[in-house]
């Protein structure tokens, strides 16, 4: 665990007794000493992270993708008022649909990166039109990427121009780290892009499980893989990374009762929910408005703490850095 502490900044405290740190090199936030869970829920009055989406439009129709229903993007005024209300945060992902579709998106980057660690979720494809303008505005990009070429093109989309933006990014010195959501007929695929990933020089490669929202309601059962099988995958990822020395760090989530809820997710009309809750309509519940109420306000009425904190700490996930 000692490796990469000179690429880390500490950037979350709640208290000098419990130092939380960001790990600039793997994207992820560590408890540096003995985690006390029951203090830290009574302690932090802010999420660690949360998840802003600033549009749902997208050029691409993920096969798992969850967020398929339109709802308006905000507007720039909307997102200061917004931007305003989540001081606490130490994290926001600025999500999509296809957040780069945006042509504001450097204002809008720019807005957050004064107080916050700006991440974003992206395909990339757009990145050739803005990539240069977003230095010094983003802490790092997470790109999708299930596997090679054949793989991504039949669940995500374009690979060569997803790839193109990667190179895009890399070429201006913005840190990158994919995301590969695990279907039964990718698995055999993610050694390649665990490969992809390494040569390619990512922080860091986070596998998550689809859920039945939106096109993941539409996806064969079959494609749904058990608790049992993703700690098989897990592990034999972990073995390939020994053997080839492959160096990102490696995350999964899969969909445990000590996950649930962990995610603060903003809607584009400021409709803030816990995500996922299994039982609730869409998977969401909701928590307030963020356009009307402070962040803290919220972390009061939100009922997983303890879960969104074991997450965004790597307790309740598998991870190895």
């Amino acid at each position: 665990m000692q490796e990469g502490k000179a690429d880390r900044k500490n950037v979350c405290v709640a208290s000098n007794s419990m130092p939380i740190i960001y790990d600039d090199k793997h994207h992820h936030f560590e408890l540096l000493d003995d985690f006390d869970l029951e203090k830290a829920v009574n302690e932090i009055n802010a999420p660690l992270s949360v998840i802003l989406q600033i549009t749902r439009k997208c050029n691409f129709n993920c096969s798992f993708c969850s967020e398929t229903v339109q709802i308006d993007d905000p507007t720039l005024l909307e997102l200061d008022v917004i931007c305003g209300n989540l001081q606490g945060v130490q994290r926001v992902f600025l999500s999509g649909g296809e957040p780069l579709l945006r042509k504001d998106f450097v204002d809008i980057a720019g807005m957050f990166s004064k107080d916050h660690i700006v991440g974003l979720p992206t395909n990339s494809t757009p990145a050739s039109k803005i990539a240069h303008e977003l230095m010094g505005k983003i802490s790092f990009v997470n790109i999708g990427l299930e596997g090679p070429r054949a793989t991504t093109n039949r669940v995500r989309g374009d690979f060569d121009n997803i790839l193109r933006g990667v190179y895009k990014f890399k070429d201006v010195g913005i840190p990158i780290s994919f995301t590969a959501v695990v279907m039964r007929s990718i698995m055999q695929a993610l050694p390649f892009t665990f490969q992809i990933a390494d040569i390619l020089q990512a922080g860091k490669l986070k596998l998550i499980l689809p859920i039945r929202k939106g096109n993941g309601k539409l996806l064969p059962e079959n494609e749904f893989i058990s608790e049992e099988e993703a700690g098989n995958l897990f592990s034999d990822l972990l073995n390939l990374r020994k053997t080839f020395e492959w160096r990102p760090s490696l995350r999964m989530t899969t969909w445990t009762r000590e996950n649930e809820g962990y995610s603060i997710l903003i809607y584009p009309n400021g409709e803030t929910f816990a995500w996922p809750v299994y039982d609730a309509e869409d998977k969401v519940e909701h928590i307030g408005n963020i356009k009307f109420m402070t962040i803290q306000e919220i972390w009061k009425k939100y009922r997983f703490k303890k879960n969104h904190l074991t997450k965004y700490l790597g307790k309740s996930i598998r991870s190895v850095q």
